[in-house]
């Protein structure tokens, strides 16, 4: 019996649970962010200049965060993000297939499956070959 109750009563618990949400307006839909004009005008002055002071112009002529102007601009489909050319602790950035390369050239051979080795044991045996 009261299977059959728990049964019934949560039936009911969702209907109730369904009308209370039904007819309820999505915030994101009714809210604008960015007009048309708007939108234009940011395109037109990124694409004329694509740099990180354009964003921050952008941002204080809008009164919009960075971040949002990246966002709308990455959703355009317009913002090209900038590439990194040294790491957090300031050292150049070396892709592990650089590394691969240079190794497998100063052995004169060819190794497939020293790509899946970790990029520091990598450094490690390329400053051993190397030498």
């Amino acid at each position: 019996m009261k299977k059959v109750l728990d049964i019934l009563t949560f039936g009911l618990y969702n209907k109730r649970l369904n009308k209370q949400t039904f007819g309820r307006k999505n915030m994101a839909d009714s809210a604008v962010n960015y007009t048309d004009e708007m939108v234009s005008s940011m395109t037109e002055q990124y694409e004329a200049e694509p740099t990180m002071a354009t964003v921050e112009a952008l941002a204080s002529q809008f009164s919009k965060p960075k971040r949002s102007i990246i966002s709308k601009l990455s959703n355009i489909g317009v913002y090209v993000p900038a590439k990194r050319s040294t790491t957090k602790a300031g050292v150049p950035v070396v892709r592990k297939e650089e590394l691969v390369d240079a190794i497998q050239d100063a052995l004169k051979v060819e190794l497939p499956s020293l790509a899946k080795a970790t990029k520091a044991d990598l450094q490690t045996l390329l400053g051993l070959v190397a030498n």
